[in-house]
């Protein structure tokens, strides 16, 4: 029998608590209906006892509803659900163990980049790193700021120097231009440009400007609406999926059918940033529910935790929190 372990929870001063736990603790009691869990809250605080595998996944959830909680969304009995039955895929059906070779160093090599190394600075972007190494489609899903798509990009890059493979595709929905893309100047790639930048900004960081330039002129490198995946096969390439929770089904169906002989594949995005008509179900989270389990796809979520930041932004924010917090004790 798994040993039974304790760990707390405690919810940022910076989210409502009810948003978190729900009306009368409604979300402790859905954790605990799914989760082999016993969920004790006090104040702030949410003690977690059971097996090492349901509190991990009880976790992810927690952070989940507070990730939300911090955008001023606030979870669904539904959405509750998606987040634990992705919480359950990440940690009970992907765990990857590091190579030997890994073992024995106990540290996880850099990216080598045409600028320079780029090397992991959280425990989830280890975990990218070493789930891409033993598989060929990775599933990274976190909050913005985890790096996600800057450590994809890093990979893509290290994969092309080193000649693991002949091209880079890097794709992102423009679900946000809507119908006011017809608005813009320009033609459609002028249009479309400015919902690509993170990806260009990313690129910029890992290939010398005339080197990149040279890269996208022959299409070493390609940066693409989603929309432009459609009827290709990509051989030998590394093929970055961003913002994938603006995906639809058939969106990711369609994506997913890309992939060709000794190719690579990364899909990010953040499940608490969806969106989409309300009725159309995003092609990131149901793809949860139909590939977990299969060999080759690997699942890796992202907590706050992973938030990378400029040291000054923790001050700013801190800052920020005390003002606000003066500001309502003075109007009450």
């Amino acid at each position: 029998m798994e040993e039974v372990i304790e760990k707390i929870f405690i919810v940022p001063d910076t989210v409502s608590s009810i948003a978190v736990f729900g009306q009368n603790d409604a979300n402790l009691r859905l954790i605990e209906d799914y989760f082999r869990v016993r969920l004790v809250a006090r104040g702030r605080e949410i003690k977690i006892i059971g097996q090492q595998d349901e509190v991990e996944s009880t976790l992810h959830v927690l952070e989940d509803l507070v990730s939300a909680a911090k955008k001023d969304k606030i979870f669904s009995k539904n959405d509750v659900i998606t987040s634990i039955q992705i919480a359950r895929s990440v940690v009970r059906k992907t765990s990857v163990e590091p190579s030997p070779a890994l073992k024995a160093k106990h540290e996880i090599p850099a990216l080598e980049t045409f600028l320079g190394a780029v090397k992991p600075k959280t425990e989830g972007q280890e975990k990218m790193l070493k789930a891409i190494q033993k598989n060929d489609i990775l599933f990274a899903v976190g909050p913005a700021g985890t790096g996600k798509t800057y450590l994809a990009v890093a990979l893509s890059v290290a994969y092309l120097k080193d000649n693991l493979v002949k091209k880079i595709v890097l794709a992102r929905p423009a679900v946000e231009a809507g119908e006011s893309l017809g608005y813009l100047p320009g033609d459609y790639k002028e249009k479309i440009d400015p919902y690509l930048k993170p990806l260009y900004d990313a690129l910029e960081d890992m290939v010398p400007k005339d080197l990149l330039k040279r890269f996208l002129d022959q299409q070493i490198i390609e940066i693409l609406p989603l929309a432009y995946m459609r009827g290709r096969t990509l051989n030998n390439a590394f093929v970055i999926l961003d913002e994938a929770q603006n995906t639809t089904f058939m969106q990711m169906k369609m994506f997913l059918t890309r992939l060709g002989i000794n190719s690579k594949c990364v899909i990010t995005g953040d499940i608490t940033q969806i969106d989409l008509p309300s009725k159309k179900e995003s092609g990131l989270v149901s793809s949860f529910y139909i590939l977990s389990g299969i060999p080759g796809i690997s699942f890796i979520q992202l907590t706050d935790r992973d938030v990378v930041r400029h040291p000054l932004v923790k001050e700013i924010i801190n800052a920020y929190e005390k003002y606000d917090k003066k500001r309502e004790n003075s109007s009450t």
